[in-house]
C-alpha cells in the first residue's frame, strides 16, 4: 500500500495528468485506504494572490492564485472534512473523536491578501481557518518582513553583482539570478544568531542602494484582524517579531510567544495557546521556550500528518502548499499524511 500511495501521490502531481483522470485515480486510492480517527493532516498557506499583484514582496511566498485557491477549497469541500482549531482543541482528551479526513487550514503571517482573496472563499465554503499573526507588525510601525525587504532591495538594484559579503559576490543580471541570490541569502541570514541576522540584512539593504521600501502595508491591521475575528477566523500567536525561535536565547524566545498570545487577547480577545513556529524552527530550545509560554500546540513546517493519540502536541506536522501544488496533489498528500503510520511514512523517503 505504501508504494502506491507514493506512486499514486508523484503521478497525481504530475503535468501530464489533470482533471478526471487525476480525481479517478485520488478517489480509488481513498477508497482502499479510508482514513483513520484520531489522525488530523493540517495544510499551510502563506499568500493567496495573483504572482504580479505586489512584485515587491517575495514571490515564493505565494501559496497558490485565487483561482487555484479557490479549486483548492472546492477540493476540500468535497474530499475531506476541515475543522476548526478548537475542535482539535476540544477533542485533545479522545482524539478518535475527530472526523475521519480531518484537516485543519491554516495561513502563517496575516498577509493582507488573506482577507482580500483567501477568507472569502473559505467562508463561502463553510470551511474554518486560523490565520497565525506575528504580533509586532499589525500595529504599521514596523517597515515589513525582513526576507520581502531584502528581495525588494535585490529586486531593484541598479548592481549587477551582490556585495563580497556575506556570501560573496553573486549575479543580479536577470530575475532568475536575482532570485537565486536572494535564495542563497536567506538560508545564510537563517543561519545566524538572530540578532546578528538581523543587522546582516540591514546592512545588505543598505549596500544594495537605500532602507528599502516601507512594506508596513502588507500586513492585516489590528482593525482588519478584528473584524475578521468576529466573522470566524481563528488568530493565533506566530511570535511577536518572526524570528527563528531556535536562534535566540530561551528567555527571550519565551517572551517572544508570551508577548504575542498578550497583544491577541488585549487587540482581539480570548486567544487559543496554540503557536506556529516562525520558518517551522523547532530545533534548540525552541520547543522548551513554547512550553514553558504555555503553549497546548505548537506547529512546525515538518512535512507529514499527526496521530494525535502519539504525537508530541509541540510538534505538530503540516504540509505547506506552494503554487505547483494542485488539488490532485493536495488530496494525495492529505491521504499520505492520514493513513500511513510512521514507520511506513520513514520507508517513502
Amino acid at each position: 500500500m505504501a508504494d502506491r500511495l507514493r506512486s499514486i501521490a508523484i503521478r497525481a502531481g504530475s503535468a501530464a495528468v489533470r482533471g478526471r483522470v487525476a480525481d479517478r485515480m485520488i478517489a480509488s486510492l481513498e477508497r482502499l485506504a479510508p482514513w483513520r480517527r484520531g489522525t488530523l493532516a493540517v495544510l499551510t498557506y502563506h499568500r493567496v494572490d495573483v504572482p504580479d499583484a505586489r512584485p515587491d514582496l517575495l514571490p515564493s511566498l505565494i501559496s497558490a492564485s485565487p483561482r487555484d485557491f479557490a479549486e483548492q477549497v472546492d477540493g476540500l469541500r468535497r474530499f475531506a472534512h476541515p475543522v476548526s482549531l478548537q475542535e482539535v482543541l476540544d477533542t485533545l482528551p479522545h482524539p478518535q473523536r475527530l472526523p475521519p479526513r480531518a484537516v485543519l487550514v491554516t495561513f502563517d503571517d496575516a498577509y493582507r491578501d488573506f482577507a482580500h482573496h483567501a477568507w472569502p472563499v473559505l467562508r463561502a465554503a463553510g470551511i474554518p481557518a486560523t490565520l497565525f499573526v506575528p504580533t509586532a507588525y499589525p500595529e504599521g510601525t514596523r517597515p515589513g518582513f525582513w526576507w520581502d525587504r531584502l528581495w525588494a532591495a535585490v529586486r531593484s538594484t541598479s548592481s549587477e553583482t551582490l556585495p563580497d559579503r556575506p556570501i560573496g559576490p553573486r549575479p543580479l543580471r536577470t530575475p532568475e539570478e536575482r532570485a537565486a541570490a536572494l535564495r542563497s541569502l536567506r538560508a545564510f541570514i537563517k543561519s545566524l544568531p538572530h540578532d546578528e541576522a538581523m543587522r546582516g540584512v540591514e546592512r545588505l539593504i543598505s549596500a544594495l542602494g537605500g532602507s528599502g521600501p516601507d512594506l508596513a502595508d502588507a500586513v492585516l491591521g489590528w482593525d482588519e484582524l478584528r473584524r475578521l475575528s468576529l466573522d470566524g477566523v481563528t488568530l493565533a500567536p506566530h511570535t511577536r517579531t518572526h524570528p527563528l525561535l531556535d536562534r535566540l536565547p530561551l528567555d527571550q524566545a519565551v517572551d517572544e510567544i508570551v508577548a504575542a498570545h498578550q497583544d491577541l487577547e488585549r487587540e482581539v480577545g480570548p486567544t487559543p495557546t496554540v503557536l506556529a513556529y516562525p520558518s517551522g524552527a523547532h530545533s534548540g530550545d525552541a520547543v522548551e521556550a513554547a512550553r514553558r509560554a504555555g503553549m497546548t500546540l505548537a506547529f512546525t513546517t515538518e512535512r507529514g500528518g499527526n496521530d494525535l493519540r502519539h504525537a508530541d502536541p509541540l510538534r505538530l506536522r503540516r504540509i505547506n502548499v506552494g503554487m505547483r501544488a494542485r488539488t490532485p496533489l493536495i488530496r494525495a498528500q492529505l491521504l499520505w499524511a492520514s493513513t500511513i503510520d510512521a514507520r511506513a511514512r520513514r520507508s517513502l523517503r
